[in-house]
């Protein structure tokens, strides 16, 4: 049974390697991050690397998101993105790809800081509640993102009040997907 964020992303990301490897013979592989330095990095070849995930590294959690917007962040969403070095992971939930977006280094984690700022700012601009993303989906403009009053995952069309709930919380939302290989 998983308890918090932290055990419910490493056990995904365990299921995620293992099919992986059983699929492929090899760890999960990118060719959006074919040449951009990790810790991850197992092997490149071919125009795509082969990484696994690695124990984060860096001691602060998002304090400069917090500092900079001067609002306190969900201890999940600090969580998620402090558990590990790792690339991106695609998934299945409820029959819709996504993909959640991990930490790929420490220049990554400067970035993604950065990002996570300039979408809360938007947020706060247009009267949005405040959300922090955690995955992408085939759409441009739709965000699985963590609700930071509520601390509900959730759909939403990035810019405006359309959202749609997927999950009551991060853990039981990482603990229902179900890893895809897709390169």
């Amino acid at each position: 049974m998983t308890f918090n964020v932290t055990e419910a992303l490493s056990d995904f990301t365990k299921r995620y390697v293992e099919l992986w490897q059983e699929e492929t013979g090899l760890p999960p592989a990118s060719s959006e991050l074919y040449g951009i330095p990790s810790p991850c990095i197992e092997r490149t070849g071919n125009g795509v690397v082969h990484w696994l995930p690695k124990p984060f590294s860096v001691r602060e959690k998002l304090s400069k998101v917090e500092n900079a917007l001067e609002i306190c962040l969900q201890d999940s969403i600090h969580d998620y993105y402090v558990t590990q070095f790792a690339g991106d992971m695609t998934v299945n939930f409820e029959e819709q790809a996504l993909n959640l977006i991990q930490v790929w280094s420490e220049d990554d984690f400067i970035r993604l800081q950065e990002n996570l700022i300039g979408h809360l700012v938007t947020q706060k601009r247009l009267k949005l509640p405040p959300t922090a993303f955690i995955g992408t989906t085939d759409t441009e403009m739709q965000l699985v993102s963590v609700c930071n009053l509520t601390g509900q995952v959730i759909l939403e069309q990035f810019g405006s009040h359309e959202r749609t709930i997927l999950s009551a919380d991060l853990t039981t939302f990482l603990s229902t997907i179900s890893p895809v290989t897709v390169l």
